[in-house]
This record gives C-alpha cells, structure tokens and sequence, in this order.
C-alpha cells in the first residue's frame, strides 16, 4: 500500500514577484545609495566639480574607466550629489539674506533650488535626453560590447548633474555677487545681467554635449549644440531694452 505525503510539495512561486526589491531596483544606485556617507568618496566629488569647469573633457574620461570596472556609465557614489545639495543650501541662505527673508523663507528657498530647480528639472532633462539619445542619436550597430543598445537614464541624469554645476556658478554665486549692478536701470547693467544668463545656458547646453558624446555608440552629437543658435539670437534681441536677469529675479522670488 503506497504511503502517502502527509504535507504536499512546496514549489517555488514564480507568479508572485517581489514588489519592494523590484521597485527598488528601478531606481538608480545613487539615489538608493544617499544614506551611506562613510562609503561615498568626497575627494573625487570634489575633484570632479573642480574640473568641470576647469577641464570638462577631463571628467568624461573617467567614464570609460568606470564601464570598464563596473559595467555602467553611470556614476554609483552620489558624493557629488551631497555636495550639490549643500552648495544650493548655501546659495539659498546668501540669497535669502540678500532678500532679507526670515530662516523659515530660507528653508523654503533651499528646498526649492533643490527639489525643483535641482532634481525635478533634471528628471525632466534626462528623460528627454535619453529620448533624443535612443531615438535619433543612437548608432545602428555598435561597436562597444553587446550591452552599450541604448542610453541609461541614470547616465542622462549624471550629464545633467555635471552640466548644471558651471550653470549654478554663473547664475546662483556670480548673479548674487553682482546684483547691485545687474538689477540698475542702465544698458550696461542689463548687458552684463543678460550675458550672465547666456553663459549660464550656453555652458548647460556644451555639458549635455560633451556628456552624450561621451558615449562611443551615439553618432551625430552635434545635434545636442544646435539650441545655442535660439540662445544666442534671443540674447542679443534681449540687448535692445529687455533685462532677463530682473524679470527672471522678480518671477523668482515673489513665489
């Protein structure tokens, strides 16, 4: 007489993925990894913000030797995201004293240039860069390894992170040195307040280049430069009377 099992079989559940670990895994390593401080590397945080606006080209190189290690163009030590973050707290608390706000406004305002000016622009730019990048910038064969099919998100948001640093220079730490200037009623005043915005733009604008270009499996990168024509036309019809620094200021802070 056969014995029967006293207990059925257990047998490995496939229809049931793990929601937390899938999840999780969308999203990019430098963001799930912002908590860990002792293992984030601030010297070359600090290296690279040097040379991006020293030697941009310079920053880039390092991406081959990071693909090479760890498989991924993107960055996964968000040091330098930390460091953005403190850099835009203290742009905040300068121009909140400029403004004469109170230390509550001046929260407020850091968490603006964070979440706002910082992160939700740039989820924006890098999803639209990597949409140009894999539809119009992507080369028919690669030549890389099997891998190098299309841009990842998490390396269109480095390229923004890279190209937003000079930008932050130009527009959050030289326009607050030169405010009592820029926002006086004269047309060398509104001259240097509008090229200010040019420089801030134009230099975005090269680090998203130098950014995709970086890439051995994207052709026609030049592409990425062709919004420096609108840019450069709008500053110099802007010089007939129009100051974009005190109408972007005034926009700025009365919200």
């Amino acid at each position: 007489m056969p014995i029967l099992p006293l207990t059925s079989p257990s047998y490995p559940n496939h229809s049931l993925p793990s929601t937390p670990i899938a999840v999780s895994s969308r999203i990019p390593v430098i963001f799930r990894r912002l908590h860990r401080f002792q293992q984030m590397d601030f010297e070359v945080a600090l290296w690279q913000l040097s040379y991006l606006c020293l030697a941009p080209k310079r920053v880039y190189r390092n991406v081959y030797y990071h693909k090479q290690t760890k498989n991924t163009w993107a960055r996964d030590d968000p040091a330098i995201l930390v460091l953005l973050f403190g850099c835009l707290l203290v742009a905040a608390l300068a121009w909140s004293v400029a403004y004469s706000y109170t230390l509550f406004d001046a929260m407020k305002l850091g968490f603006i240039m964070i979440l706002r000016d910082f992160l939700l622009v740039g989820v924006v730019m890098a999803t639209l860069m990597r949409l140009l990048a894999n539809k119009v910038l992507l080369s028919p064969t690669s030549h890389s390894s099997p891998t190098d099919t299309s841009v990842e998100w998490a390396y269109a948001f480095d390229v923004h992170t890279n190209a937003f640093f000079p930008l932050f220079l130009t527009l959050y730490v030289t326009q607050l040195l030169l405010l009592p200037v820029i926002l006086k009623d004269k047309w060398v005043c509104l001259l240097v307040g509008n090229t200010l915005y040019l420089v801030g733009f134009a230099q975005y604008i090269y680090g998203v280049y130098l950014g995709l270009s970086a890439l051995p499996f994207l052709i026609r990168s030049e592409i990425l430069l062709s919004p420096l024509l609108p840019l450069f036309a709008s500053y110099v019809v802007s010089l007939l009377g129009f100051n974009v620094a005190s109408h972007v200021l005034r926009a700025y802070f009365s919200t």
